[in-house]
C-alpha cells in the first residue's frame, strides 16, 4: 500500500500554518517505512487531487473549522467531511471539500482522513502558532501518529525537535523571534 501524508495550511496565519509544522515535525523526529511519504503540501488546492488518485491512504492535517474550543483535535475520514457543509470555512478547506467530491465518482481514490484541530487565530499575520494550539500540538502529533499505524507503517523515533526549531529551520522565525540572517557589518565578504 502507498501511503501519504500531507501537511497544509499557510504559515502567514498564526495556526492557519500548523499542519504544515506537523508534517515537517514528523519528517524531522521520526522515521517511516518506505510506503509513507510526508510532504507539505501548503496551499496547493487542487494541485493535491493526484495523490488523491495515487496513494491508497491519504492523511490530512490541517486546522478544521467545526464550533468547538480551539485545540480540540478531530479525525473526520471523507464520507464525514463531505457531510459538513459548515467546515468550508477556508479556501483550501473549500478545495479539499471539493476534490473528495470528484474523487468520490471515480473508479479508484485514496482512503482520505482529516486530522483537524480547531485554530484560535489563523487572521493575524505572525508566523507561529498560538499558546493554545502549541500547548496541543504534542497531543495532535500523537493522534496523527496513531492515524498512520493503521496503515501498517512501523514508527521510529530519530530525533526530539521542538515545534518552535522545527519553524526556526522552516522559516527563520516563530513568533517574533528571528533567526540572525543578515551578516554582521565588519564582515565584508558578502560586498
Amino acid at each position: 500500500m502507498n501511503n501519504i501524508v500531507i501537511g497544509v495550511g499557510n504559515l502567514l496565519f498564526k495556526d492557519e500554518g500548523v499542519g504544515i509544522y506537523a508534517a515537517k515535525y514528523l519528517k524531522e523526529n521520526f522515521k517511516f517505512d518506505d510506503n509513507l511519504e510526508i510532504i507539505e503540501g501548503g496551499t496547493l488546492g487542487f494541485k493535491l487531487m493526484t495523490y488523491f488518485q495515487e496513494y491508497d491512504n491519504v492523511i490530512i492535517l490541517d486546522t478544521v473549522s467545526i464550533e468547538d474550543r480551539a485545540g480540540e483535535i478531530y479525525r473526520l475520514p471523507s464520507d464525514v467531511l463531505l457531510g459538513l457543509g459548515q467546515y468550508r470555512k477556508t479556501a483550501h478547506e473549500v478545495e479539499i471539500v471539493e476534490m473528495l467530491e470528484i474523487c468520490s465518482v471515480l473508479d479508484k481514490h485514496a482512503e482520505v482522513t482529516i486530522l483537524g484541530i480547531i485554530p484560535e487565530d489563523i487572521v493575524t499575520v505572525e508566523i507561529g502558532l498560538t499558546k493554545t494550539i502549541e500547548d496541543k500540538f504534542e497531543e495532535y502529533i500523537a493522534q496523527a501518529l496513531k492515524e498512520i499505524e493503521t496503515t501498517g507503517s512501523k514508527i521510529e523515533k530519530i530525533n526530539n525537535k521542538s515545534v518552535k526549531d522545527i519553524a526556526l529551520e522552516l522559516i527563520g522565525s516563530y513568533n517574533g523571534e528571528h533567526l540572525n540572517r543578515i551578516p554582521n557589518e565588519e564582515d565584508t565578504t558578502w560586498s
